[in-house]
């Protein structure tokens, strides 16, 4: 039998990669094994992506959700950056995509140009005289503006369809639900190994409190978990009043209780802000009168039942619940007390400190610093420590400016299961921003994306509205 040239180069070339790759497992180990075996599925999925635009933000969103709890079983994984993956996979597919096919006439609207004023500003941020380190505005950034920045044009351009929005809804249900049934198995079963390493490196002394643990489910955190999941039940809840058939909002309503039900199994006493001010801005974007009432009388009774009575307080999720509404509670004064702090610091800084000097990343780019080691434990605070008074006032002005021009785009909306669909996000939105006051949720993820989509579906009210006269969009 006769070998060709083409064969000798096949076999050194087949000789060559074997060689590389059992380099790169010595090297690297059983991780290099790992990244071998992941590596195909990525490459598919990123083909994948990049031939389908609005599948990209559904993966960043799933992604989202899982990425945070996943590194704490392969924790030298970068798993934390497979949102910017997807996002990254949504711009690249972007600019190869047919430009036929994509209106740009959906960006010329007041969400972007805010937008691109907040990211602009976060820019600046960068020449602040204040500011330790680049690449800690490199990190925090992502979070505070870039996937705002990112998420917002690519909904409104690739993701804009009502198809879409019941997307967005069935993935945060779906992952929602799980995340339930995950804390429930932390709370009845037991912690496994890799969360009771999590545990131990640092996080057991703020979620085991008198041998009670705050389930954090997958999240980063008990706090993003409890203040996530309210966020879930409070557009469970909305849609469940909505006009849909009984079965589906027999489903929302159980959703819902569920949510809330894991919401206090969080021991987070700042989450309880979304559902109470998630529900008062549904009821006021109804104008529905006599179900305002009924909602008012329901809040009002659950206020009264932690407020002025102890039923339930041998339980230990409902005793801190009611905490959140002592005013004398310790922790709430220490928060108090460290925001005169940062008003004391901040008077001769107007332009705060620097993106990326206070919290975590403070703490690992600028250890022992003022703002790195005094706790904000607020969204809005952190604003204002790390972008002044100026940006503070310029980061709520933005954010009630989409509450009110979303408000008014929905009120225009016809189609009532729409519109249904819209006041969920609408809720949700209003509850997180409010809770963000006592906890840092805005920018984390997943509650970071779901805003954002929802912020550009505010947007794209009108333009659903009017294509759900078309047979193809129909429900």
């Amino acid at each position: 039998m006769q070998i060709t040239k083409a064969d000798i180069s096949n076999k050194i070339f087949a000789l060559l990669v074997a060689g590389l790759l059992s380099l790169f497992v010595v090297k690297t180990g059983v991780m290099g094994i790992g990244l071998m075996l992941v590596l195909p599925f990525v490459l598919a999925g990123g083909i994948f992506m990049m031939s389908h635009p609005n599948k990209s933000l559904a993966a960043g969103l799933i992604f989202a959700f899982l990425s945070i709890g996943a590194i704490r079983y392969v924790p030298n994984l970068p798993l934390g950056l497979t949102v910017d993956f997807a996002l990254a996979m949504l711009i690249v597919s972007a600019l190869f995509h047919n430009k036929v096919e994509t209106d740009f006439s959906k960006l010329h609207n007041s969400l972007i140009l805010v937008t691109l004023i907040w990211m602009g500003y976060n820019v600046a941020e960068i020449f602040n005289p204040e500011a330790r380190s680049v690449t800690a505005w490199f990190y925090a950034v992502r979070g505070t503006a870039l996937y705002m920045f990112l998420t917002v044009p690519l909904t409104l351009l690739y993701a804009n369809k009502p198809s879409d929005i019941n997307r967005l809804f069935i993935i945060v249900f779906a992952l929602s639900v799980l995340a339930s049934f995950w804390g429930l198995r932390q709370f009845y079963i037991g912690l496994d190994a890799a969360e009771n390493r999590w545990l131990d490196a640092g996080s057991r002394s703020t979620h085991v409190l008198f041998g009670n643990l705050r389930v954090f489910s997958f999240f980063s955190d008990a706090g993003q978990f409890g203040a996530g999941i309210a966020h879930s039940g409070v557009m469970a809840m909305v849609l469940a009043l909505g006009p849909f058939s009984l079965k589906k909002r027999i489903i929302f309503a159980v959703m819902a209780l569920l949510f809330f039900y894991l919401m206090i199994m969080s021991g987070t006493r700042g989450a309880l802000m979304v559902p109470v001010a998630g529900t008062m801005a549904y009821l006021f974007a109804s104008k529905n009168f006599k179900l305002m009432v009924m909602g008012l009388l329901g809040l009002l009774l659950v206020f009264s039942f932690l407020k002025f009575t102890t039923i339930a307080n041998n339980n230990y999720q409902v005793r801190r619940m009611r905490s959140a509404l002592d005013p004398s509670d310790p922790s709430l004064n220490v928060r108090y007390l460290n925001q005169r702090k940062f008003a004391e610091y901040l008077k001769s800084r107007p332009f705060g400190g620097g993106i990326g000097t206070s919290g975590s990343w403070g703490q690992r780019f600028s250890p022992g610093t003022f703002l790195a080691e005094t706790p904000n434990d607020s969204w809005f605070v952190k604003i204002w420590a790390e972008m002044g008074i100026v940006g503070l006032y310029l980061h709520i002005g933005i954010l009630a400016f989409i509450a009110g021009m979303g408000l008014l785009k929905i009120w225009k909306v016809k189609d009532p299961r729409l519109r249904q669909k819209l006041f969920a996000l609408f809720g949700g939105y209003v509850g997180i921003a409010a809770a963000s006051y006592g906890n840092p949720l805005l920018g984390q993820m997943p509650t970071g994306i779901i805003l954002y989509m929802s912020w550009a579906y505010f947007f794209l009210a009108e333009d659903m509205d009017k294509s759900l006269n078309k047979p193809s969009e129909n429900e």
